[in-house]
Formats: C-alpha cells, sequence, structure tokens
C-alpha cells in the first residue's frame, strides 16, 4: 500500500502550473525561448583491415562504440572471429549535451582482461556535416591514453606590482585556476580530479598544485599562484607598469588536469597552454578555455595501417522557435493528402528533392502522424508506387516514398505491438542455448542437425502462431493503412485474386515482424545485443518467418530459399493450414474495424535496462550507497531489482505503481558528486537514479514522463538537488516537505495519444527545404519548361528524376513553399546573430580552443 503525499506532494499539486519563460510582448520574438536541439542518426558498416593478432590465431571478437567526447552512448554486437567485421547496425538518438568530439572506437573483445581499443575515429563537430548522409571509409586512428580529452578550464590572470622594502619592484604573474566542467568519467565514475599550474619559458619551469577534489566531474578549485615574470629592477615611479616585451613572448602558462589515482598511476585528462602576452594590452584576462591533448598526444610513432571503418553519419542541429511561427508551414505539409495529384503537394516535393529520402520521412510521417493525416497521404504515394509496378510479385519490395513511409509509420506505433507479441518469445530464445544451426557447413563438433531442426521448427512455430494470433493487438492506424493497400493492389492488378495479400504481407512480415525478429535491440525488444549463436538462431527464424508471411510463395507453393537446407527446411511448412492461418490473419489485420482494443489485459512493456539507484536508507547512520539494479517500466508500474538470476525472495523487487509518480527531473550532479542522474518523485521519497550515459539518462526521462504525463496529482515545482543532512542543497530549505523551489520541465501536451513534438519536426522540414533550395529551384524550371513547351526542352539530367504529372499544380507548391522558407529565414537569421554575440569567444557557452604543440 502506497503511503498518502507528502505534504509537499499536495502543496505542489495545488499549486499554478509555471511557465518555462514568460509571455513576450507582441513583437518581442527575441524574448521568446528557441530551443537548439541535436540528434545523430545513421549507420556503422563495417571495418576492414584490422591487424591481426601475432600468431597462428590471427583474428578479433570485434564490437564498436559510439562515444560523445569520452562517454560511450551506444555499442554494437561483437562480431566473432574476423579481421574484416561486418556490423551493419542504424543508430538514432537525441544528444542532450553539448560536445566537441565525435568518436567511433574499434574494440577487441577480452574475456579476462579489459577490452582492447584498436583504433578510433574522432570527427569534431564542426566538421561532421562534411560527412553528412554519405558512407565514408574512415581510417582508424591510433588511441593514446594522452589524447583522450574532454572538458573546459575557467581561467584568469592578471599582472602585478609589489614594491620590496628595500625599494625594488618584484613583478608577479597572478593565476587564478577558477574551475572545471565536464571532465569525463573514469571506470564509469566521477573522478578525483587536481590541476598543475605552470609558468614555462626559455629556462624555468616553475610548477604548482591544486587541492585534490573528490568525485566530481564539475570541480571548483578557486586556487591562487603566484609567478615572478621578471627579474626585480629599481623603482622608477612610472604611471604605469611596463612589461619587457622579450619576457612576455616567451612565457606562457600551462594547466594539466589530472585524476588522483592514489594507488595507481594519475590519469591525464588534458591541458591547456595560455601565452602571457595575452597581458600584452590588458592588466587582466579571464576566459573558458577547452583542454588539449598532451603534447604529440594526437601523434604515435607506430606507423602501423590499423584498419578503417566505413561510417554513415548524420547529425542535425535544429533552432526550434516559437510555434506561432510554423503555422503557414504546417498547414501547406498538412494540405498534401487532399493535393491532386499528390506528387505535386509539399511533402512529395520534399521526399523528391532531399538527397536522402530518409531524412524527409521521418519528420514527415511524425507531423502527418500527429495531425491523423498519414494514412490518405501513404495510400496516395503508393497508389502512384503501383502505376510504375509491373509485375503483382513485386509489390512494395522497393525502397520509395511510399514504403518508406509505411516503415517509419510501423516503427512509431507498432512498438507496443512487437513488444505484446514478440518479447515473450524473443526473451526465451535469447536466455536458452538450444542450437539451430542447419546449415552442414556451420554445424560444430557434436552437433546433431536433425535435433537442431526440431528445435528451430519448435521456435518458429511458436512465433509464427503468436504472430497470426496478434491481430487483436494491430494499432489501428496499421488496419487502415493496411486496408487501403489492400483495395488500391486490387485494383491495380483486378485478374490477380493473391495480390490483395501480397500488398499486405510485403509490410507487416517482411517490413515489420522478420526485421524485429533479426535486430531484437533495435526495436528494444532486448536489453542487449545477443551473442552470436543467437543472432543465427534469429537470422533464421526471421528467414522462414519472412517467407511463411509471403504470400507469394505459400500460395505457390515454392520459396524463394537459394540456400538448399532452408529449402529442405521450408517444406516442413508448405501445409494448407499455414495458408489458412496467414490469410486470415492478413484478412483480420486488413479490415476497416478497429483492431486495437481499448483496454488490454496485460501491460505493455515499454523500456528495461540496468542503472544505479541510492539505497532508500531512512536511518542517520551508515553509508547511503549507490546499488547495481535492473529497471523495468510497463504502462503499469517501475520496478528494480537485482538481476533475475540473483533473486531469491518475491520482496527483492521493488514496485512503484505508474500513478503514483508525481514528477521525473534530471538532478543537479552536486546532490551526488556522480553525471547522468535523474530523480523518479513518487508518493514516497525520491527514488534517485544513475544512468549509465547521458543518452540513456534523457531516454529514461522522456519514456517516464510520458506514461506519468496525466497523473492526476503531477507537481508543479521539485527541487533540483537531494535532501541531504537536513537540507535541499538547492534551496537550503531544513524541511524535507517544503514546496519545490523551481518549476517542473514536462507539460501535458494538448495532444497526448502519440507523443510528437511537431514544431521540431516542422523546423526540420524547414532545415531540409533549405538545403534543397538548389534541386527545389532546378524543380521549378522544369515545370515552367514543360508548362510553356509541353515536353523537356533541357538537358534531361536537370529533372529527369524528378515525378511530374502536373506542371501548374507543381509550381503553385513550390512557389509557396519559397515564399514561406523566405520568410522562416528571418527569425532564425536574427536568432543566430543573436546567439553568436552573446555567446563571446571566451565564455562558457564558447570556450577558446587553446594552444595544440
Amino acid at each position: 500500500m502506497a503511503a498518502a503525499a507528502p505534504a509537499a506532494a499536495r502543496a505542489a499539486s495545488e499549486a499554478p502550473a509555471a511557465s518555462a519563460t514568460a509571455e513576450p510582448e507582441a513583437g518581442d520574438e527575441d524574448s521568446r525561448e528557441v530551443r537548439v536541439l541535436q540528434s545523430l542518426r545513421g549507420k556503422i558498416c563495417e571495418a576492414k583491415n584490422l591487424l591481426p593478432y601475432l600468431g597462428p590465431n590471427k583474428m578479433r571478437d570485434c564490437f564498436c562504440t559510439i562515444n560523445l567526447d569520452q562517454e560511450e552512448v551506444y555499442r554494437t554486437q561483437v562480431v566473432e572471429k574476423s579481421l574484416s567485421p561486418f556490423f551493419s547496425e542504424e543508430f538514432y538518438f537525441e544528444i542532450p549535451r553539448t560536445f566537441q568530439y565525435l568518436s567511433f572506437y574499434v574494440y577487441d573483445k577480452n574475456v579476462l582482461q579489459r577490452d582492447l581499443r584498436i583504433g578510433k575515429v574522432a570527427i569534431k563537430k564542426e566538421d561532421l556535416c562534411n560527412h553528412s548522409g554519405k558512407e565514408t571509409w574512415f581510417s582508424l586512428q591510433p588511441v593514446d591514453s594522452n589524447s583522450e580529452v574532454q572538458g573546459k578550464v575557467h581561467l584568469e590572470l592578471k599582472l602585478n606590482e609589489l614594491i620590496t622594502e628595500n625599494g625594488t619592484v618584484c613583478q608577479q604573474l597572478v593565476v587564478h585556476i577558477k574551475a572545471c566542467h565536464g571532465l569525463p568519467l573514469i571506470n564509469g565514475q566521477s573522478c578525483d580530479p587536481y590541476a598543475t599550474v605552470s609558468l614555462v619559458g626559455p629556462s624555468r619551469n616553475d610548477q604548482k598544485k591544486t587541492k585534490v577534489k573528490k568525485k566530481t566531474s564539475n570541480p571548483q578549485f578557486n586556487e591562487i599562484f603566484y609567478f615572478e615574470v621578471t627579474r626585480s629592477s629599481s623603482y622608477t615611479r612610472k604611471s604605469q607598469f611596463q612589461v619587457e616585451e622579450e619576457d612576455i613572448e616567451k612565457l606562457e602558462i600551462r594547466i594539466d588536469l589530472w585524476n588522483n589515482g592514489n594507488l595507481v598511476q594519475d590519469v591525464f585528462l588534458g591541458e591547456i597552454k595560455v601565452p602571457v602576452n595575452v597581458l600584452r594590452n590588458d592588466s587582466s584576462h579571464q576566459a573558458w578555455y577547452l583542454l588539449q591533448p598532451r603534447d604529440n598526444g594526437n601523434k604515435s610513432s607506430k606507423t602501423d595501417d590499423l584498419g578503417s571503418l566505413r561510417l554513415n553519419i548524420c547529425y542535425t542541429e535544429d533552432y526550434v522557435l516559437p510555434s506561432e511561427y510554423y503555422g503557414p508551414l504546417k498547414t501547406l505539409l498538412l494540405k498534401s493528402p487532399d493535393v491532386q495529384p499528390i506528387s505535386a503537394s509539399a511533402a512529395y516535393i520534399l521526399g523528391e528533392i532531399c538527397r536522402d529520402k530518409n531524412d524527409a520521412v521521418l519528420p514527415l510521417v511524425r507531423l502527418l502522424l500527429h495531425h491523423d493525416k498519414l494514412v490518405p497521404f501513404a495510400t496516395a504515394v503508393a497508389e502512384l508506387d503501383l502505376k510504375d509496378t509491373q509485375d503483382a510479385n513485386t509489390i512494395f519490395r522497393g525502397n520509395s516514398l511510399a514504403t518508406r513511409c509505411l516503415d517509419e509509420m510501423m516503427k512509431i506505433v507498432g512498438g507496443h505491438y512487437l513488444k505484446v507479441t514478440l518479447k515473450p518469445i524473443l526473451d526465451e530464445i535469447c536466455e536458452s542455448s538450444k542450437s539451430c544451426e542447419i546449415d552442414p557447413i556451420k554445424l560444430k563438433e557434436g552437433d546433431n542437425v536433425e535435433n537442431n531442426k526440431e528445435n528451430l521448427r519448435y521456435y518458429v512455430d511458436k512465433l509464427f502462431s503468436t504472430i497470426v494470433k496478434s491481430s487483436m493487438s494491430c494499432p489501428t492506424v496499421m488496419c487502415d493503412i493496411f486496408y487501403s493497400l489492400r483495395q488500391i493492389a486490387t485494383q491495380r492488378f483486378p485478374n490477380d485474386p493473391h495480390v490483395q495479400y501480397s500488398a499486405v504481407s510485403s509490410f507487416v512480415f517482411l517490413r515489420f515482424f522478420a526485421v524485429a525478429v533479426v535486430s531484437p535491440h533495435t526495436f528494444h525488444l532486448r536489453p542487449h545485443h545477443p551473442d552470436a549463436q543467437t543472432v543465427r538462431t534469429l537470422t533464421l527464424i526471421s528467414k522462414t518467418i519472412q517467407t511463411l508471411g509471403s504470400w507469394g510463395s505459400l500460395s505457390k507453393s515454392k520459396s524463394s530459399f537459394k540456400e538448399t537446407f532452408m529449402c529442405e527446411f521450408f517444406k516442413m511448412f508448405q501445409e494448407e493450414g499455414y495458408i489458412i492461418a496467414v490469410k486470415k490473419f492478413l484478412d483480420e489485420i486488413s479490415s476497416t474495424e478497429t483492431k486495437e482494443s481499448s483496454g488490454t489485459s496485460e501491460p505493455v512493456h515499454l523500456k528495461e535496462g540496468e542503472m544505479y539507484k541510492r539505497a532508500q536508507g531512512r536511518t542517520r547512520i551508515g553509508k547511503k550507497n549507490f546499488k547495481k539494479r535492473w529497471f523495468c517500466l510497463t504502462s503499469r508500474e517501475l520496478t528494480y531489482h537485482k538481476q533475475p538470476e540473483f533473486i531469491e525472495r518475491k520482496d527483492a523487487i521493488y514496485t512503484i505503481p505508474v500513478k503514483n509518480i508525481l514528477a521525473v527531473e534530471k538532478l543537479e550532479e552536486s546532490s551526488f558528486n556522480k553525471k547522468n542522474m535523474f530523480q523518479v518523485i513518487h508518493t514516497e521519497k525520491p527514488l534517485y537514479v544513475q544512468a549509465n550515459n547521458c543518452v540513456e539518462a534523457n531516454e529514461w526521462i522522456d519514456v517516464l514522463c510520458r506514461v506519468s504525463r496525466c497523473n492526476q496529482n503531477r507537481l508543479s515545482f521539485y527541487h533540483p538537488s537531494a535532501y541531504i543532512n537536513g537540507n535541499w542543497l538547492c534551496c537550503q530549505e531544513t524541511s524535507e516537505n517544503t514546496l519545490g523551489c523551481k518549476p517542473c520541465t514536462a507539460g501535458v501536451p494538448a495532444d497526448i495519444q502519440i507523443d510528437i513534438d511537431e514544431d521540431r519536426e516542422t523546423e526540420r522540414i524547414y532545415s531540409l527545404f533549405t538545403l534543397s533550395l538548389l534541386k527545389l529551384q532546378k524543380m521549378e524550371e522544369a515545370c515552367g519548361t514543360i508548362a510553356v513547351y509541353q515536353g523537356p526542352q533541357k538537358e534531361p539530367d536537370d529533372y529527369s528524376n524528378f515525378v511530374i504529372e502536373d506542371s501548374v499544380t507543381t509550381f503553385k507548391t513550390i512557389q509557396q513553399i519559397k515564399s514561406i522558407i523566405e520568410k522562416l529565414d528571418e527569425p532564425h537569421e536574427k536568432y543566430r546573430k543573436k546567439r553568436s554575440s552573446s555567446a563571446k569567444y571566451g565564455s562558457k557557452e564558447n570556450p577558446i580552443v587553446g594552444k595544440i604543440s
């Protein structure tokens, strides 16, 4: 039984909601909040020519990680026994913080010792745009601990003169090291940093040292050091002190950051070098500096070729303006489904001019889905696809705007459907060790192919049976689109009785279930990448499932397998019962009736993973430490416990009902000197949690906010820091039940059915139109040529790739797009100027890139 809500919760829930920003005056757009949102999308394709082991066994077990500076935010599966591992893993995540480098590390997995870093690809943030949207081979660079740096230093320099007792002048340089920010985690924990401060010249190296700051990535040093910078000379009573130029030009201040290793060697964290002549024209200098690698930190005496890594990277940074700016563009895009022909609509034109259709698909689908416009738009573009399809057997097999829109829609709305349908069986497959290999060439010693075949058939049958019985869980939007696809396919191929089924099966089996089975981690069906044997099992199951669901294969009693062993295995499923089951399932999910039940009896699994929680001890004596726990969130409750294999008692699982969650907010690092912390405020004591990285923390906060945002007693205010030793660290209030001192960040959106930030998606579309203005101009010229001359009068390459069915309507739409984009350019440019002027070079937001040796 949950305890009654504390006084703070009651008071906060009764308080009026506070807005994050004040209501702006008319015309005062500068005062309105502009959100800067970053995201990263791409693919880790493969590595090649990695350095082999010395000795007879030259192969490596490799995996790849993505790091924001030194913080790992993504890890691929391990590819065993290869010097050219093929990863083929797509990634997408929001980037919740600033960073200097995006890095990709290739590791050699080591069971007994620490994993070996083979090499890295490090790309500066400002250089990411040079690689956007195209696959590139990058040479791996050596990983030197002296080059692995991140963070910044706040420094102040002053020049003083002191008169000694005998009347001579002593000239001093005052170095005030104030603070550092964003130092890396060491072995997953905040470091124990200290700094050495040195004055370096041709014949001197005077060094001093700060105190060690414990367990923090943002140490506040606030220590002052004094150095003599010129020889003493007679006091001449000059009105101003003049520094000798020859000394100033040769001296520099060097700050080195270290992690105190106690019993082991100290770890270098980075350095900055500031020439003393920055004080030539001023008596003081104060600025933030980015930490840099040590001398020769990026250079290696090794001449070995470490291999290369093929990547596809798309980094975006959007400046999201207040909602009212996006009205005209949203209106134009939302009219797209009603435009005749569809190829003349703004949404379709966006897909035509983007270099990569995937860039256009994600924001388009989200925006149209948010306003219930996706079904008519997807139907119209699918119908356009069918005009060019001559063979019913190849229906919807390409990567067109229509198929990509449907793929993205199924990922967004079908996540819960996959969890309900596939997750229990995938958990069983991944947690068992049954061998399912049926390729005679790949059998291991002692394997029995008949036993393996039975294991594989058991899993395929179980998965197939669950899928074909799942129609009641299929989301309504998917059912509506499948119904439309079925109708237009029948109209296009009226003499083919099977096409009404293959039009639906080509999506739901080939592009949905089969893809999720082979890569459960990508669809959040499993918390970790499966091992190599399990990956192979899932691949064989996926191949069989997609062929079973391929209506052409079933109806014509043939399979598309090239491998003999798969053809033999598939014969076990060529029975009338499978055909009837697939037909019934396709009929059910492509009807006009709503299939998604209004109240499911089982809770929907949303997210799970391993994190650290702070012990909830109530005694004043004893250390409240952090313990590793497995967290699981469903639509009903948040639970945490030890890993399943360590659970011995029922009461080892702790539960927080979702209805009891009052707020979910970040927790300031100063509370426990730990990064990536957030708090789940509920009707009992707040739960303090530390995620493994900033991306994971952001995802947990987001999903917890979404699942609890309609709770009746949600807080309007919260404490951004913890309650420790009798007071709140943020506001110093002593009562644990006192009202929060900061407004909560998560409000309740107008439309809670689909959690989509439509302003962000519209801003992304604006950016894509801006980047593709040249192609838009070519399309406009093509419309003019066709309208005047009724045929192409220019070189075909100018617009031969564009679909222009109605040149007049298309021309009008392009004119509207250009007009809207021009109007949106004005506030964007105004914001850029304001941002560049406000972020002074040397400020915390825009630190100086220090001298690099």
